[in-house]
């Protein structure tokens, strides 16, 4: 596959991903845009890879990490609304669910939001998050736990009114990961 038929096909995921790890759709599209430079320049050993898009997940992924250490970064706040993604149902029909657990996401400290989008947004497992991430299965699940942990923290008190509104608190119920 060439890289612009790859891009062609990938590039709507790959700006949905970054917006999940950026919060601002400004940055996601510069993050991609720097990935799609630095993975363009590779092609061929992006092409090698056994899943090539896996690893411009992990290029995508890096980038961000790699952003959200510089300085400046902190100082900015992300407020982006997630756009729709076509007939796809919203899961969570009203917007205040949205934007408190949008809220709350970010929050999290970057490899932890990282992991938590990787396991219920793109909906990998651990050993797929490990290697975009570029870490032990137990570093991921330490991640994901220690994550879930802030966000139900942050959670009390708004907990009940979510539940009087019928949304469901959790995206798996009984998942053993």
């Amino acid at each position: 596959m060439t890289f612009e038929a790859y891009l062609a096909l990938r590039l709507p995921a790959l700006l949905r991903y970054a917006l999940m790890l950026t919060g601002d759709p400004h940055l996601a599209e510069d993050v991609v845009q720097e990935t799609m430079v630095r993975a363009h320049v590779h092609w061929r050993r992006v092409q090698r890879a056994d899943l090539p898009d896996r690893y411009v997940k992990r290029m995508v992924t890096n980038t961000y990490l790699g952003w959200r250490r510089g300085g400046w970064f902190r100082r900015s706040v992300p407020v982006a609304d997630v756009p729709e993604r076509g007939s796809v149902p919203d899961p969570a029909e009203s917007s205040a669910v949205r934007e408190e657990l949008w809220q709350r996401l970010t929050t999290l400290p970057p490899r932890q939001r990282a992991a938590v989008v990787l396991r219920f947004y793109e909906d990998l497992d651990d050993t797929e998050i490990a290697d975009v991430l570029g870490c032990s299965v137990s570093t991921v699940r330490s991640q994901i736990s220690r994550a879930l942990t802030t966000l139900r923290e942050t959670t009390q008190g708004t907990t009940e009114r979510a539940g009087e509104r019928g949304v469901p608190l959790t995206h798996r119920t009984g998942d053993a990961r």
